[in-house]
């Protein structure tokens, strides 16, 4: 919500090409403001499978094979094998990027997911 909000800002205000919005959203709620120029680029997230993840984070504190401490590692189904970061962190991946020739493109092609489940 907070890219958007400040795209919509900045589109109609004179910092329009002087000042660069950026953040997470979705194709559809960016769509406007890229094809309009306001935004170049914006992060892409699949709450899926960053839902996916915290099911399986959770399982594996349930179950007792993580604690939440760094270090600790689990497997999360078909996303594969994760380890705990510091601050009980478990990071999904690096957002994709959504350049202007592609922010059109739904949620559900983009194949990379999500930042962060946490382990506590």
């Amino acid at each position: 919500m907070g890219i958007a909000a400040a795209a919509r800002y900045v589109s109609t205000s004179d910092a329009k090409g002087k000042v660069a919005v950026t953040g997470l959203g979705t194709p559809n709620q960016m769509r406007e403001y890229v094809e309009d120029g306001t935004v170049t680029e914006f992060a892409l997230w699949n709450p899926e499978d960053l839902g996916y993840l915290a099911a399986f984070a959770a399982d594996a504190m349930v179950e007792g094979t993580i604690t939440g401490a760094e270090g600790d590692s689990f497997t999360a189904g078909k996303l594969g094998d994760f380890t705990v970061d510091a601050d009980a962190t478990v990071l999904l991946g690096d957002p994709t990027a959504s350049p202007r020739t592609t922010s059109t493109t739904s949620t559900s092609d983009t194949r990379h997911r999500g930042r962060s489940a946490h382990a506590r």
